[in-house]
């Protein structure tokens, strides 16, 4: 269970009589309504409220049937009825038990509020105060509110955006007519109605189809607001109810910091075993080593005569000499049968600019077709649809697409297809096993060594000089098909998404 589905759970037992004890003692609740009949004449007769055309009075007859009298009309209401309730209670309209002040227009300074002054996760008020000249009104600021009044916003209810207004203000506030203002009568307690209007019932009720009309902004009007049914406890359970809901909420509260906490632990976990199996990989610790294994320092000199030979045929450009690797670069131990080499040492950054309009035929790569982290080509388009004009990269199957931009996302996939890249991204040539250089590419390690001396904030790019430079653990090439075959069983064992599905959805 959720804590809301607890916090639900709570406030549905709380309103219906079902958190506390009833108490024999306690003076009922239709002495409570009647006293508020007699407080609502006073008050129309001091001319603070309206007289009411037709009051609605509920009550129940011998046979236990729920009546309700409007005006000299009395109709049979006992399927209207949500729920039952104890004998000591009683029910009633929302517009029986509770009043407003009415509205004006503002002529000073003012405290407005708004929806945006309601913090709709803990249904408070906020703190700062938003001052207004009477000039600025808007034509919303209109309800006059005081200490003590329940504000519910009627747009979007299933928001829960309300609050008791619980603190004094600078200036006089006024409240948006997106506000109902609820003012309990006598002896209503305002926090019981508050967390009645919070209930899973009256939140069915006020999102109802036929209550909350709209589509983008669902919103129930006054008249149906005012006309829902209000279970009403003796005064003293009422304040029983509030002390014991309060009392609980802090633990609601834990509660939910723990269950956002394992949410949250649950969401990353995929990621973080991810990563800690590509670092695993990249050290040398994933799969044993085998000591009939040809050392990396063989590919390695297998792999400069290869470049040598692709030189002179013309296939690639001659590269730039790079300083040999200090043992205060080393960043972690490797086995003794690897090699710590340098990029450049076994990939190929090919450059093979075109006009993509010669090339209808091909399909178009760019960084956001690349899903981040994962190795996965999520869809690719086609030159036309794309209306791609600036100059693009030949690639070819089998090479690696890799974004220099934001390399914080580990976006890296291998070609599919022959097709177009962005300019933003290399197509890359490997010497070694491919999925085993992905897979070092898309670990931790990688990432942070290709992010570490860029400063640029918000757009983030790797150049060739730098990703030249990274080093690169290298194991023999049998125990790279080892590394890479370990990984592809660990994902599946563990639904990981890290290099599946290289060409979905092209």
């Amino acid at each position: 269970m959720t804590a809301q589905q607890l916090k639900n759970s709570i406030l549905q037992m709380a309103v219906q009589g079902k958190l506390v004890a009833q108490d024999p003692t306690d003076e009922p609740a239709s002495k409570l309504l009647e006293r508020i009949r007699d407080e609502k004449k006073r008050l129309v007769k001091a001319g603070k409220i309206k007289k009411e055309k037709n009051p609605s009075e509920i009550y129940r007859d011998v046979d236990g049937a729920y009546l309700e009298k409007v005006g000299e009309k009395i109709i049979d209401i006992s399927e209207d009825i949500p729920f039952d309730i104890p004998i000591s209670w009683e029910w009633s309209r929302l517009e029986q038990v509770v009043f407003n002040h009415g509205q004006m227009k503002p002529l000073t300074n003012f405290c407005y509020i708004d929806i945006g002054s309601i913090d709709n996760k803990f249904q408070s008020l906020s703190y700062t105060e938003n001052i207004v000249s009477a000039k600025d009104a808007p034509s919303r600021a209109r309800k006059i509110v005081i200490q003590g009044d329940i504000l519910y916003s009627t747009v979007r209810p299933y928001l829960h955006n309300m609050c008791i207004i619980n603190k004094k203000f600078s200036l006089s506030p006024i409240a948006s007519t997106g506000f109902a203002v609820l003012h309990c009568h006598g002896d209503l307690k305002n926090r019981f109605l508050f967390y009645y209007l919070m209930s899973p019932d009256f939140d069915a009720y006020a999102n109802h189809i036929e209550n909350a009309k709209g589509v983008a902004y669902p919103a129930i009007n006054d008249d149906r607001l005012y006309k829902a049914l209000v279970p009403i406890p003796p005064a003293a359970e009422q304040l029983r109810i509030v002390q014991k809901i309060e009392s609980i909420m802090p633990h609601l509260v834990e509660y939910d910091e723990k269950e956002t906490a394992l949410k949250n632990l649950n969401d990353s976990f995929p990621d973080l075993l991810n990563k800690s199996i590509l670092q695993w990989a990249v050290q040398g610790k994933l799969v044993a080593q085998d000591s009939t294994d040809e050392p990396a320092s063989k590919l390695l000199e297998r792999i400069r005569d290869e470049k040598k030979r692709l030189v002179k045929e013309g296939k690639i450009k001659k590269e730039k000499l790079l300083p040999p690797i200090s043992e205060d670069e080393i960043p972690f131990e490797i086995p003794e049968s690897w090699e710590w080499g340098r990029f450049q040492d076994i990939i190929s950054i090919m450059s093979n600019l075109v006009n993509p309009l010669d090339f209808p035929q091909y399909m178009h790569v760019a960084p956001d077709n690349i899903n981040k982290g994962d190795g996965c080509l999520l869809r690719c388009n086609t030159v036309e649809d794309d209306k791609v004009k600036s100059p693009n990269h030949l690639f070819f199957t089998g090479q690696l697409l890799y974004s220099k931009i934001r390399p914080n996302l580990r976006k890296i996939a291998i070609a599919p297809f022959d097709g177009l890249c962005s300019a933003d991204m290399y197509p890359l040539n490997t010497y070694i096993h491919k999925e085993y250089v992905q897979h070092l590419m898309l670990s931790q390690y990688f990432t942070i060594q290709v992010s570490k001396d860029d400063t640029r904030v918000k757009m983030p790019k790797t150049n060739q000089i730098a990703l030249n430079m990274i080093l690169m653990p290298i194991p023999p090439l049998e125990e790279q098909k080892r590394i890479a075959e370990r990984v592809a069983k660990l994902v599946s064992i563990f639904d990981l998404k890290t290099t599946k599905d290289q060409s979905s959805g092209c």
